[in-house]
């Protein structure tokens, strides 16, 4: 799962010279609105001083499927989703759901000896699993379908790709950090001043590269506190996990679960420790939705009225679609209106048992609502699973938004750079740059992603739905894209320099706002205004 973006080797070169000169986003700024402050945030704020919503008679549940949430966290432990008919602790299944212990959610990468931390790429798994088969003397074949054939060749090539350019970009890594290492023993400290690191005399190409690092690192605060410290640490680790488990074939964690894994009918494995051994992401997506309005602590999230439900299902690796079918199945049946599911792949091998999970929210009425990916890639070329096209079938759901990311800069600058886009593909856009919200041990930090952007809709269609509850999905879906603000400016295709309108790279052209949302979904609630 593509959750961060990592600088290239090469780009870490130049990104020095200018850190200390880049904007700072607006604090909060996601809460902001277009029309009343010049920000393109979803305009939060003013939904509570204008329109106040009244408290709910019931909280919404917003089921969010991810890595885990910190539940003890001073700004979400009070906006948590309990099972009430469940004790916990006891290691019985008090509600007779097939799961002890289910109190906060569930996890469905966790077993009786701990918790999936790492796994695979899905490349990894299918490359794996199908080498012997098709590159073998062909006596396995029997029963293999060509369209198996052909995703463990994409599988392949991607592995193959992602491999070599994984090796480089690790050895990029190491040598510079290296590098910046022996300008700081030149300078004689391990965080020398930056004054000290100034006066280093330095020859080659590279040390004149990491002094310049050393000496931001050393402006910003020295290593401890330095932004560009983290971003150079974050980067080496990123691509050591791909090394060491992501893109590794003989890495499995499966057992640990110690489900049947070949059954993806199962649905009773698991645990009920939903913190899981890295709660970051998840934490900083469910902040986002919900975190505690009126405590005077850290941020406030969109929806006052929603409440948690955590379901981990998404390790450091890439989720598996049995896990996500049943992730989706255990928030419906426990009550969840809204999933909230900032994750994807490339691949989906069993995407037929999520479509069919995708369904059965249908027919309960749960919006589902997806980031679509940190690739800067069109969607209507290269696919981010899960998908709302369903497989073998000219039909898509209608209860799905698929989510890319803004920006809070204006112009060509409002489309994250790293968003997934597509003109069919995507629905619409929302903040998704330096989102600042939740993060472990009570601690706030600023990350960016379609993940953050997936959470803004999530929280905007808990208002709706918190406000008028008799508002179906695919209602809620509509007034969430038919509200969203035009930007009738040209943006830049992410990843590229050449700029369109906004309307080329998602259906509406728009990004969401909650403050027109709510005023349209009362007008649809009312009567007087039909979709």
């Amino acid at each position: 799962m593509n959750r961060f973006k990592f600088f290239a080797i090469w780009a870490i070169a130049l990104f020095p010279l200018g850190i200390l000169a880049q904007k700072v986003a607006p604090k909060n700024w996601h809460h902001l609105d277009p029309a009343k402050d010049k920000v393109w945030g979803v305009g939060t704020d003013r939904v509570y001083t204008e329109i106040k919503p009244v408290k709910a008679t019931r909280p919404v549940v917003v089921a969010v499927i991810d890595g885990g949430t910190d539940i003890n966290h001073e700004d979400l432990r009070e906006m948590l989703w309990m099972n009430r008919a469940e004790v916990a602790e006891n290691k019985q299944d008090d509600d007779g759901n097939g799961l002890a212990d289910d109190v906060y959610g569930w996890n469905f990468i966790g077993g009786a000896n701990g918790s999936v931390e790492y796994d695979n790429l899905e490349i990894t798994r299918i490359y794996r699993d199908y080498k012997d088969v098709f590159d073998g003397d062909g006596s396995k074949n029997v029963g293999k379908t060509a369209e198996m054939k052909k995703m463990y060749d994409e599988a392949q090539t991607q592995h193959i790709n992602r491999l070599n350019q994984s090796r480089r970009a690790k050895a990029g890594y190491d040598t510079l950090l290296a590098t910046v290492e022996i300008v700081r023993r030149k300078a004689g400290a391990k965080d020398p001043s930056y004054d000290a690191l100034k006066a280093v005399e330095v020859t080659t190409k590279l040390e004149k590269m990491a002094k310049r690092i050393a000496m931001v690192i050393a402006k910003q605060g020295g290593k401890e506190k330095s932004e560009l410290q983290k971003q150079l640490d974050m980067g080496k680790d990123h691509y050591s996990a791909l090394l060491d488990f992501q893109l590794n074939e003989k890495f499995d964690p499966r057992p640990i679960v110690g489900d049947d894994y070949s059954n993806v009918n199962e649905r009773h494995y698991g645990n009920g420790a939903v913190n899981g051994p890295k709660a970051e992401h998840g934490t900083h997506v469910s902040g986002i939705i919900a975190a505690q309005r009126d405590n005077e602590k850290g941020i406030q999230g969109i929806c006052a009225d929603a409440r948690i439900m955590t379901i981990r299902a998404v390790p450091d690796g890439d989720e598996r679609d049995k896990d996500i079918a049943n992730a989706i199945r255990y928030a419906v049946d426990n009550g969840a209106k809204i999933i909230n599911m900032s994750f994807g792949k490339s691949l989906s091998p069993n995407k037929k048992q999520v479509d069919e999970a995708v369904k059965y929210a249908l027919s309960k009425d749960v919006l589902l609502i997806h980031a679509a990916g940190n690739d800067h890639k069109n969607l209507a070329v290269e696919k981010n699973f899960p998908t709302a096209k369903f497989e073998g079938v000219d039909y898509t759901a209608p209860n799905w938004i698929e989510v890319g990311a803004s920006s809070w800069e204006k112009g060509k600058k409002l489309t994250a750079n790293f968003s997934n886009y597509g003109k069919e593909q995507v629905d619409v856009f929302a903040p998704g740059v330096d989102i600042y919200s939740t993060m472990p041990g009570n601690e706030y930090a600023p990350m960016s992603g379609t993940s953050m952007a997936a959470p803004v809709v999530s929280g905007v269609a808990a208002l709706i739905r918190s406000q008028y509850p008799q508002l179906t999905a695919v209602q809620v879906k509509a007034i969430i894209e038919r509200s969203a603000i035009p930007y009738n400016k040209k943006v830049r295709i992410p990843g590229t320099k050449k700029k369109v309108k906004l309307k080329e790279l998602c259906k509406t052209g728009a990004v969401v706002n909650a403050y027109e949302a709510l005023k349209l979904a009362g007008q649809v609630a009312s009567g007087t205004v039909t979709l």
